[in-house]
């Protein structure tokens, strides 16, 4: 993975989408943003925000990076919202951005990246995040993927890792493959988390579901209380969760 201390993203190539992303063009876009000044989060809650960047997932690539800043809306209350983009794709690659507190500083590095054919890494994801929490507070992460071509067993020993630290799995599933669905449901489960689907087709589905998990991330169960309300998914990944329990 790569930087893991606290720095903001800058804000490099974010007006335009790169028709392609050679990895040194993203080794030296990350090294700029370890230049920039520490993010100052405060209190601020920690999401990692994970994705699957292979081939298969450029459409749901670009609709995730037209609706993350939509994330921050729902967290003002509850003392903000930083975000640390991870992803995978190609052959090997997995890189972890630093911490973003503005949305536009994510979208920027979003659109630098184009995916590429390659299988799923998912395990490296979940180590990433376990390891990422004994440095920083992490309440939660997010991942968005289509497929799971790993060993499920070592996927839910790491979920059982991640769940004993308190740090909540919502795992957002494209389609109906159905070994991702059960891995998912099982990272989700062992996490205390939430796995739910959505259609590409309708953004506003994923928009309410990543609204849900940043609302967590940013206040805990209180402030998706609040947002459910209004917003059926939630009260979906609500009712996930307390049905996960163990």
């Amino acid at each position: 993975m790569s930087e893991k201390r606290d720095q903001a993203v800058g804000k490099a190539g974010a007006t335009a989408p790169a028709a392609h992303s050679q990895p040194g063009e993203i080794d030296r876009f990350l090294g700029a943003a370890k230049q920039l000044a520490p993010l100052a989060t405060g209190q601020a809650g920690r999401l990692v925000f994970a994705l699957d960047a292979t081939m298969s997932r450029q459409p749901t690539w670009d609709l995730a990076c037209s609706l993350q800043a939509r994330m921050f809306d729902v967290t003002s209350q509850s003392g903000g919202l930083a975000v640390q983009l991870v992803y995978f794709r190609g052959i090997g690659e997995c890189r972890a951005s630093g911490w973003v507190g503005e949305p536009a500083r994510l979208t920027g590095l979003m659109r630098k990246i184009a995916c590429e054919g390659g299988q799923t890494q998912i395990a490296r994801v979940l180590r990433h995040v376990r390891d990422e929490a004994k440095s920083v507070p992490v309440r939660a992460f997010v991942y968005v993927g289509d497929a799971m071509e790993e060993n499920v067993d070592v996927l839910a020993a790491l979920a059982g890792e991640l769940g004993l630290r308190g740090i909540r799995g919502f795992v957002f599933q494209e389609g109906h493959d159905p070994a991702a669905s059960a891995a998912f449901a099982t990272i989700a489960r062992l996490t205390g988390g939430a796995h739910a689907r959505f259609d590409v087709n309708a953004p506003g589905s994923l928009l309410d579901l990543l609204r849900g998990a940043a609302a967590y991330a940013a206040g805990g169960r209180e402030a998706m209380l609040r947002l459910a309300g209004s917003t059926p998914a939630v009260k979906g990944l609500i009712a996930a969760m307390d049905g996960g329990r163990r």
